[in-house]
């Protein structure tokens, strides 16, 4: 594993994934908060396809070209209706369209509706998170090499909680990119 990565820094001896990227640096103040909230808050889902159209296409070309199927980090539905789009799976629409990998939106769902996790620090993110999420047919990714999509890679509980129900199915492997890292 590469020592200079910081994003899969962040989530060693946490859980056992392939490989992990992120596209951008989050910082506070930063043109990339700007993004991501206009993203995430401001009903501007274009941004994450955009983006993740980008990077796809430097992904196209290293080893993330081993995965399957792209899934990104579900909302749960009432967080979902509220927004009006996931911005995860609009970036990981990006990612799939650039790589030519099939993405997968329906078959991970966050079944417990949480607080947001932004002002929480890390063992909470982490309880927050235990248990939430659910695969509907895990029959249909026995055997792959599942890209796991996240906006954002804070302290890596919910990509965390989201990899090991994804592992928790023989034969998958599972590699993880977000569109920013953050400290």
């Amino acid at each position: 594993m590469d020592e200079e990565n910081a994003a899969a820094k962040q989530l060693w001896g946490r859980v056992n994934l392939e490989r992990t990227a992120s596209y951008l640096y989050f910082a506070k103040e930063s043109i990339v908060q700007r993004i991501m909230h206009h993203l995430k808050y401001f009903s501007r889902a274009e941004i994450g396809i955009v983006l993740g159209e980008r990077y796809g296409l430097l992904l196209k070309d290293s080893d993330f070209n081993a995965v399957n199927i792209i899934m990104p980090v579900p909302l749960h539905p009432k967080k979902l209706k509220k927004r009006g789009y996931n911005q995860s799976e609009s970036f990981a629409r990006g990612l799939s369209t650039s790589m030519n990998i099939p993405l997968d939106v329906e078959n991970m769902v966050r079944h417990t509706l949480t607080e947001s996790q932004t002002t929480k620090k890390r063992y909470e993110r982490y309880e927050n998170m235990r248990s939430i999420f659910k695969i509907n047919h895990p029959e249909r990714l026995k055997g792959q090499h599942v890209l796991l999509v996240d906006d954002v890679l804070t302290t890596g509980a919910t990509i965390e909680a989201c990899a090991n129900k994804l592992l928790e199915i023989p034969d998958v492997k599972v590699s993880v990119v977000t569109l920013a890292y953050t400290k």
